[in-house]
């Protein structure tokens, strides 16, 4: 099939809920994806930040081969091994005490809101629902999540949304004091923003905020869809912030390229779902347990090192450019953000960077959104960051 026959048949059966990019991919390798007519992009987007072993990794693809030919799904309804030794490894590398298993970032997100209103109303009683976000955050696409993110373009057309929620800005515990109330029971954050244009929290405040919640018994729940399982460096980001969580959600790159997620929490919250409460069907799926323990296996201490060290030398790479249009090239681990100057085309530079078979993202208003695969090679970053260099630093037409 042609692209111009794939993109006709597109058009023509699916909603077109997204603004694609004119590019189609029929297969990838390693962290190089290609079209359906030879075309070779080197890959900084990852899927959203989903192929965390990028494309044909062997173990990855023997263990979805092996547990697919085994059993690929039964329900909830009874124990199989893969999504229980997929929880002990991530409660016992994480310091959680108990997980729930979800199939994307919304979902995840909806189920850890629900824990803390059920933590809350088990241990306080009605009235005690709110939770605080911050400004420019994002936690998804259901009707929930939209309200729950601090954006107020996402709060729009599906009205009405659900209520409980109200937003302090990120880096400022004064405004976070000022949304308080009598019916808070939780605060909900990412540690980097990521759809907001991938803004790091600052260790300081976050640890403000973790002491504050400890003190008012509200939870501290962190999204950590984007940042997670490896993403930043470490299997989770608040690892680096010197912060135990109450619960943590987590989704993208768990299994590799299958959709997963979940939720994990801390000793006092292990209970608070309790059977009828909270479910669902595909969760814990044999396949994607099973792949997502190839995951975690590659994810070792060694490469944890390893994707900080690449990170690094590709935030430091680029800043070393000299580009024109660049205000600052910030992020943690392989999530890389570049600024852009007010007023750059960003558009115009995305662009340019597909044409020359570079797949980059965007975030927030005016940055330039880098989500590698974690094994991506030196040879592979080089080649991505060689067309990066080439369109950066072009001189403005």
């Amino acid at each position: 099939m042609t692209f111009n026959e794939l993109k006709r048949l597109d058009h023509q059966y699916v909603m077109q809920t997204y603004g694609r990019f004119d590019v189609a991919i029929e297969r990838g390798q390693g962290a190089t994806l290609y079209g359906f007519e030879g075309q070779e992009y080197t890959d900084f987007a990852s899927g959203i930040g989903v192929a965390s072993l990028g494309y044909g990794h062997p173990a990855w693809v023997k263990a979805v081969q092996d547990q697919a030919a085994k059993l690929a799904h039964t329900s909830n309804l009874f124990y199989t091994e893969p999504y229980i030794r997929l929880a002990q490894q991530l409660c016992t590398r994480s310091g959680m005490a108990a997980a729930f298993f979800a199939n994307g970032g919304g979902e995840a997100n909806e189920g850890i809101i629900k824990l803390a209103r059920k933590y809350s109303f088990d241990k306080y009683g009605k009235g005690r629902s709110t939770i605080l976000t911050l400004h420019n955050s994002f936690h998804g696409r259901t009707i929930t999540t939209l309200q729950a993110t601090g954006q107020d373009v996402f709060h729009q057309y599906f009205f009405p949304f659900t209520e409980g929620f109200r937003y302090a800005e990120a880096n400022d515990m004064d405004s976070v004091r000022a949304q308080d109330g009598d019916d808070v029971c939780a605060v909900f954050l990412e540690l980097i923003q990521g759809e907001g244009g991938v803004l790091p929290m600052d260790k300081d405040f976050v640890q403000q905020l973790a002491a504050y919640c400890a003190e008012k018994d509200y939870l501290l729940l962190v999204d950590e869809v984007q940042t997670g399982i490896g993403r930043t460096g470490s299997l989770f980001c608040y690892q680096q912030y010197g912060i135990l969580p109450d619960a943590v959600t987590f989704a993208k790159g768990i299994a590799g390229g299958l959709p997963m997620a979940g939720v994990l929490c801390g000793e006092k919250c292990r209970n608070v779902l309790s059977p009828g409460t909270h479910a669902t069907t595909f969760g814990g799926n044999p396949i994607a347990a099973a792949a997502a323990l190839t995951v975690l296996e590659v994810l070792d201490d060694e490469m944890m090192n390893t994707i900080q060290e690449k990170g690094a030398y590709l935030r430091a790479s680029i800043a070393a450019f000299g580009s024109p249009y660049v205000e600052t090239v910030r992020g943690m681990g392989l999530m890389v953000g570049i600024v852009l100057k007010d007023g750059v085309d960003r558009a115009a530079l995305v662009n340019a960077c597909y044409d020359n078979n570079l797949l980059v993202l965007t975030a927030g208003p005016k940055t330039i959104r880098l989500l590698p695969p974690l094994v991506i090679s030196k040879e592979e970053l080089d080649k991505g960051l060689a067309v990066l260099k080439k369109v950066l630093t072009q001189q403005p037409s």
